[in-house]
């Protein structure tokens, strides 16, 4: 368990207002929602018949896909790293 204290941090994502609880900042949290909510404009600016499940899914799926990607890279870094030494 976290010794950090949580906090609540409301956001707009997709013009709802959520609330968040967490133990990341503020300006984190309020980053995290920028960037959901930038995807989401972003795939329903290419597809505006979806509904906003689809939306949603369509947005989680592409998130998940940027951030396998980006693991996959890292990884890839941190073996030739090591293998120098």
């Amino acid at each position: 368990m976290s010794n950090r204290s949580k906090s609540k941090t409301t956001v707009d994502i997709y013009g709802q207002r959520f609330s968040i609880i967490g133990t990341e900042s503020t300006s984190h949290i309020r980053a995290v929602a920028s960037i959901v909510d930038d995807k989401m404009r972003e795939i329903n600016s290419k597809n505006r018949s979806l509904d906003i499940n689809k939306l949603a899914i369509l947005t989680a799926v592409n998130v998940v896909h940027d951030y396998l990607k980006l693991k996959e890279e890292y990884e890839k870094l941190e073996k030739s790293l090591l293998e120098k030494d």
